[in-house]
């Protein structure tokens, strides 16, 4: 049965732009990227990722202030995980086009040169 879709006001899609403006940083990025293995803290991510704690623990707030992360304490350390697993999905949507876009640009320029070097 098919799902019917509910008409979206501006106010939606004002929304969904700033929704879409949280993964607007390769470093959020990276840290959501991360955590779709699972709940690090702080000091584990920024030991995988490369960024600097005080920097990765910006961006972890906004992220867990746009609900796309969730936090748990345990004693002193602060674990943070993705707070629904379609935040992995949409990323994987996202990098499947990337891919393809990518792929087809290497194409586009493999047949310039090739035209280039064979006049």
């Amino acid at each position: 049965m098919k799902r019917q879709r509910m008409e979206k006001s501006k106010e939606y899609f004002e929304l969904h732009a700033e929704l879409c403006k949280t993964f607007g940083h390769p470093k959020r990025l990276m840290a959501i990227n991360t955590l779709r293995g699972g709940e690090r803290t702080v000091t584990e991510l920024s030991k995988i990722t490369g960024i600097d704690t005080s920097n990765l623990s910006q961006h972890l707030h906004l992220l867990r202030d746009k609900g796309l992360v969730s936090t748990r304490r345990d004693g002193t350390r602060v674990y943070y995980s993705l707070s629904h697993p379609n935040i992995g999905k949409a990323l994987d949507l996202i990098s499947s086009f990337l891919e393809q876009r990518i792929s087809h640009s290497q194409e586009v320029f493999a047949q310039a040169e090739t035209k280039r070097s064979n006049p």
